[in-house]
C-alpha cells in the first residue's frame, strides 16, 4: 500500500510540474509571434518530438534485448519457443 501511494504522489508532482513546463512554452511562442520571429516555433516542436519519441525507443530496444536474450537461454536450455 506504502508503494502505491508512493508512486501516486510521485505521478502528481510529475503532471503538476509537466503542465507548467507547457505553459511556460506557450508564453515563449506567443511573445516571439509577436515580436515578429516565428521561426522558433518549429524548433519547439521539434524538440516536443524528440523528447517524446525516447521513451518508446528506450523500451523498445530493452523489449528486443530482452527478447534475443530469452531466444538465446532457451535455445542453450534445448527447449523450442512457444
Amino acid at each position: 500500500m506504502k508503494k502505491l501511494l508512493l508512486m501516486l504522489s510521485f505521478w502528481v508532482v510529475v503532471i503538476g510540474q509537466a503542465a507548467a513546463q507547457c505553459a511556460m512554452c506557450r508564453s515563449t511562442l506567443e511573445n516571439n509571434f509577436s515580436n515578429g520571429t516565428p521561426g522558433i516555433g518549429a524548433g519547439i516542436n521539434t524538440g516536443i518530438l524528440y523528447l517524446l519519441i525516447l521513451p518508446y525507443l528506450a523500451v523498445g530496444v530493452v523489449a528486443f534485448l530482452w527478447f534475443k536474450s530469452t531466444k538465446n537461454a532457451e535455445k542453450k536450455l534445448g527447449r523450442r519457443p512457444a
